[in-house]
């Protein structure tokens, strides 16, 4: 399965987030050094009913940098998730080497449907949902491509499921589980548990995947060490920082770490990043890019006021003169 060749080739993963993830983000993180990207979540009941038909659609675009890649869906109704995960099957072909479903975020307006971590609370309906997806796509002659889940620990202290949940899904078809190591009610509160992580690899005979809290290369690996995962998942450690990848890469390969980018590196990518946002959305506006303009310049000299004008600027002229400035008087 091409899914598991790509899991083992590069065990460095980015996470699917949303509101983040999109083209220009995985594209840049893909070239320092990413392994599987995905997309952002998408909502099979958007794409049945056609709507944002447009957005749902902007979401599964895929750049050329990333392909292969895995498109995530959310849902909790087992007959459109599986009608769902054949119609991107269609629309994506040889692109994507698995569909994820999101059995993991947290937020309330899509908990409160039954979605997304709400599931963890639903493990027989989401064993359904593997089930279903697993045979369509056996259906129409995709069984190359693996049918996968993100998960939570639980949907509380005193409902911690992992282990159980995770059985359930493999149990259905699962290809491969992502862990993430909090419950739904800490969202990204407090620290992620490994020992839960630990636990479902030990119960499991496919690829268990770590989410949570790798924040630097170096913790990638000692996630992957303490828990027994076969990958781990980059989350927010990416914010502003695809050179987490690039560190990632030279410590797999035994090379010499690089050095940290320097101010101008940080300011060239954003500008960058900036330009390829204009061009993937047809959008002149850079509302968009103002938090990861925030994220590229966190730790670096005057970031506070940096980040502070940033609030009055919407175009690319505007960010090119911020940019000038800054490195006249930090760079």
């Amino acid at each position: 399965m091409r899914y598991l060749e790509a899991l083992a080739d590069n065990p460095i993963l980015l996470a699917p987030m949303a509101g983040v993830a999109d083209g220009p983000f995985r594209a840049i993180n893909k070239r320092y050094g990413a392994g599987l990207s995905c997309t952002e979540m998408v909502s099979a009941k958007g794409l049945h009913y056609g709507q944002n038909s447009n957005r749902s659609h902007l979401l599964l675009k895929l750049v050329p940098e990333e392909v292969p890649a895995v498109a995530q869906l959310f849902g909790s109704e087992v007959s459109l998730m599986a009608e769902q995960a054949r119609a991107v099957a269609d629309l994506m072909g040889d692109t994507v080497v698995a569909i994820d479903i999101n059995m993991g975020c947290p937020v309330p307006k899509v908990v409160n449907k039954g979605d997304g971590s709400a599931l963890m609370k639903a493990p027989e309906r989401a064993a359904e949902i593997v089930s279903a997806m697993r045979s369509a796509l056996d259906d129409c002659e995709r069984s190359d491509l693996a049918v996968t889940a993100k998960i939570r620990k639980g949907w509380s202290p005193e409902q911690v499921n992992a282990v159980e949940f995770a059985k359930e899904l493999e149990a259905a078809g699962a290809a491969a589980i992502t862990v993430h190591g909090r419950t739904t009610d800490q969202f990204y509160r407090g620290r992620s548990d490994l020992q839960i992580i630990a636990e479902v690899k030990e119960a499991l005979s496919i690829p268990i995947i770590a989410s949570g809290d790798a924040f630097t290369a170096e913790v990638c690996f000692d996630i992957m060490e303490r828990t027994g995962a076969d990958a781990v998942m980059v989350a927010r450690g990416a914010y502003g920082n695809p050179w987490i990848f690039e560190r990632a890469a030279a410590i797999r390969a035994g090379r010499t770490l690089p050095p940290e980018p320097t101010l101008k590196q940080r300011l060239d990518l954003l500008r960058e990043h900036a330009r390829m946002t204009i061009d993937w959305y047809d959008d002149p506006h850079l509302a968009r890019m103002r938090k990861h303009a925030a994220w590229y310049t966190a730790g670096q000299p005057a970031a506070t006021v940096f980040r502070g004008r940033l609030h009055n600027i919407s175009t690319m002229d505007g960010l090119d003169a911020l940019i000038e400035e800054y490195l006249e008087r930090h760079g």
